[in-house]
This record gives C-alpha cells, sequence and structure tokens, in this order.
C-alpha cells in the first residue's frame, strides 16, 4: 500500500503481521541509542518489524533491530530516501538531529510520523515548545527570553536576575546548559548553549532559575482506550536528580500531594493536547510548594523514565510501543518504588569493558543494564542500574551503589587520545 492510499496517523489495531514477511509492521527508528532500543525492544515483542537508523554504526538499538541503517538523518534527501526505500508503517524520531522539516513533507504526502511530524519539529526547538506552553496552552512557567548574541545575553540576565539558566535551542540531556551565577559567567554561558547543542545555533534560550524543591517527570500518554477512543493518562510521577545538568538518578514515585499531582496533570495535558499525536510523552516540570511550573517536554520515552524498567509493569517503552502500534491500554500500574542510577564512563576508548557486576548483581532487588555503546569518554551514560525496594530511599540506595560499583571496574583495552563524540 503507498503513503498516499494510508489513511493519516495511527488507527487502532486488531492484528498484526509477522515480520519479514509481507504484512509486516515496520517500524523505523530515527535514532538508536538506549532509549531506541527499549522502544525497539518492546515494539519486536508486540510484533513489529523494526528498522533502526543512526548517524553511527553499532548503535544499541540496530544491535537488536531487524534491519539497520548508518546516516546522517539531518539530510533531508538521504532521509526521504531511506523512508521511500523500506516504506515504514510507522516513522518514530528519537533524536534531535533529524531534517524534521523533511519530516513534515513526508506527514504530508501519507506517512505516519509519531506523535506527530509538528510535535517532534515544536519540541525540538526550545522556543518553540515555550511558546506553545506559555502562549497557547496557557501553563505557568518561568520567565524566559531568546537572544542572538553576547551582548542580548548581558541585557537578559540584567532583566531576569541572578541565576539565571542558559539552554541551546535543540539539545537533550543537559548538552548547552548553564546555570549562571555572577555577570562575569555569561559570556562563556552562552558560548556553551551557542556551540555544545545538538546544533550550532547563536540564538539561546535564557531563563529564570526557579528555586525548586524538587524537579519532576510526568510522563504523559495519548493512547486509545478499550473503546477505541483517544484519551490521556498518566504514569506515577517521576522524581529526577541532575548533579549540574545531566540526568544523574531517578525515582518513582514522586512524594507529591494529591494537589500538586493534579497541577501537574493538568499542565501536562494541557500541552499534549496542544501537540496532539499518539504516544508517551516526558514532560518536564518544577515543583515549589504547591506551585508547578513547566519546564521542557519532550515527544517520545525520557531517559528519566528508564526507571519504569523497575517499578512498572509496563515500562515507558512498552507503553509508548502499545500506543504507536494502535492496541488499547487498559491501565498504567506501579508494581514497587524503585529508583535508577546511571552508570557513567570515566575514560574514553573504543569496546569498554565493564567489571564490579557481580558486587553490583549481589544485592537482592538490583539489575544492571548496559547499553552496548562502541565506544566511551568520560560521562558519558553506558548503562543504568536499576534497584526495587520497599521505600523509594532503599532504592535509591542499592541502585547508586550498583552503578558505583560497576564504573569503579570500568575500562577500555585500548587508550585512544580521542574518541568520535557522535558515537
Amino acid at each position: 500500500m503507498s503513503p498516499r492510499e494510508r489513511k493519516h496517523g495511527i488507527l487502532p489495531r486488531k492484528e498484526i503481521g509477522t515480520p519479514l514477511f509481507p504484512g509486516a509492521t515496520r517500524v523505523m527508528l530515527l535514532g538508536s541509542g538506549e532509549i531506541g532500543r527499549e522502544i525497539a525492544l518492546e515494539a519486536i515483542r508486540m510484533g513489529a518489524e523494526v528498522v533502526a537508523v543512526d548517524r553511527y554504526a553499532n548503535a544499541p538499538a540496530m544491535q537488536v533491530s531487524h534491519r539497520h541503517h548508518v546516516m546522517a538523518m539531518t539530510d533531508g534527501r538521504a532521509l526521504r530516501a531511506l523512508v521511500q526505500r523500506e516504506a515504514p508503517d510507522i516513522i518514530v524520531p528519537e533524536i534531535e538531529q533529524i531534517d524534521t522539516a523533511e519530516l513534515l513533507k513526508l506527514e504530508e504526502e501519507g506517512w505516519t510520523v509519531v506523535p506527530r511530524a509538528e510535535a517532534t519539529l515544536v519540541t525540538m526547538n526550545r522556543e518553540h515548545i515555550r511558546r506553545l506552553a506559555a502562549e497557547k496552552a496557557h501553563v505557568k512557567t518561568s520567565r524566559y527570553a531568546f537572544v542572538e548574541s553576547v551582548e542580548e545575553a548581558r541585557a537578559a540576565v540584567r532583566e531576569l536576575g541572578f541565576p539565571a539558566v542558559f539552554k541551546a535551542m535543540m539539545s537533550s540531556s543537559g548538552l548547552g546548559s548553564t546555570v549562571v551565577r555572577k555577570p562575569e559567567e555569561v559570556d562563556e554561558a552562552y558560548r556553551t548553549a551557542r556551540e555544545e547543542g545538538r546544533v550550532v545555533n547563536p540564538r539561546v534560550m535564557i531563563e529564570e532559575f526557579i528555586p525548586f524543591d524538587q524537579e519532576i517527570t510526568l510522563l504523559t500518554l495519548r493512547h486509545y482506550d478499550t473503546e477505541g477512543k483517544v484519551t490521556t493518562s498518566f504514569c506515577p510521577p517521576i522524581a529526577h536528580d541532575r548533579p549540574g545538568t545531566h540526568y544523574h538518578e531517578s525515582w518513582q514515585p514522586a512524594e507529591l500531594s494529591p494537589k500538586v499531582v493534579a497541577a501537574a496533570q493538568q499542565i501536562s495535558r494541557a500541552v499534549t493536547d496542544q501537540l496532539g499525536g499518539i504516544g508517551i510523552f516526558g514532560c518536564e516540570e518544577f515543583i515549589r510548594g504547591d506551585e508547578v511550573y513547566f519546564s521542557e517536554i519532550s515527544p517520545r520515552p525520557h531517559d528519566t523514565g528508564l526507571v519504569t524498567l523497575a517499578t512498572q509493569w509496563q515500562s515507558e517503552f512498552a507503553l509508548h510501543a502499545r500506543a504507536i502500534l494502535g492496541f488499547p491500554v487498559p491501565s498504567i500500574e506501579l508494581l514497587s518504588p524503585g529508583a535508577a542510577h546511571v552508570i557513567l564512563a570515566p575514560q574514553e576508548g573504543w569496546g569498554p569493558r565493564f567489571g564490579g557486576l557481580w558486587e553490583a548483581n549481589r544485592v537482592p532487588g538490583v539489575r544492571v543494564q548496559l547499553f552496548g555503546k562502541p565506544s566511551a569518554y568520560p560521562e558519558r551514560r553506558m548503562g543504568i542500574a536499576l534497584a526495587q525496594a520497599p521505600t523509594v530511599a532503599e532504592a535509591r540506595r542499592k541502585a547508586a551503589a550498583a552503578a558505583h560499583a560497576v564504573e569503579e571496574g570500568f575500562y577500555v583495552p585500548t587508550q585512544l587520545s580521542k574518541v568520535d563524540r557522535t558515537t
């Protein structure tokens, strides 16, 4: 069936074919890191055929998919050629470095992008999503400004006050972000945001720093219910910690009052209703007392949601795969309090080896998952330790101890002077 003959978007599904045979339901992942790998595994379990795409070879999702391709997804012509060659039923953008304008064109021609190509475009640009949240969804956000020079940045900080947060326009996992506490830090923070995001861009976002009590991710699922109607459901809130700007650990459930949970859900629903489509969204919010502020949102499973591999009967990845394949989601169930703690590389090199696994896995309720990334560099996320326990506090202690045991045993057989940071 040609894309023009397909109905636009995700439809309720009652059957599925067999991978690698005519009639298979083909899912194409644009981005094949650790998040993509978990999506691929869940989609395969549900009967889909998965094609993994990324800019480097042997990416995590490529190791578990039916086929894979290496290409620059910012090359619109190459992206279009690959879509036409593979003819996927569902296109799943998983990273920011994609020609989103080409995705919009493909969707207009009948190809299905989840949650929608426009949602991908909006959420990959901090200015677009902040204006949508504040000016269309009318939810509470921090004060913000957009600048295109150091001079404009200095003026914006004088207006917003210190501390302030500088962010790259297109980024993830904290890349290009800096908390600025004094005037002499402004120039370097602007340079970092301009040059160290996913793409170099002189336009930078600056926002006031909210002295929050907690930062949470509210995983928000737009899906079909058992009657075939699109509805919105929420996972229990996830709290997380970022010593600096990078995701370090997360735990579920976050300790929040019913009033705060309701406010967080209202914000997430308002924003995702504006974005539309089917699938899971990771909505990040700041909690200060009883106040809830929208921070940002991703139109896909979220890194902080890796904890759901330990806590929920269906992880965020299983929920996402189920929704985008058009199957109903009757309920979302929390099985146990739990925590996740990242495993970071302390050095650079190819083909890293992981020690400390005996010690890490000796503790009941702990599971270590390694992502299979072919190269390492300092602070690169290489795996995650997951823990279940009767309390969140105990789960956090167990996950941290397991992660640190693996980090202490980490080494690379041959040191390299420089590692390609795109791999």
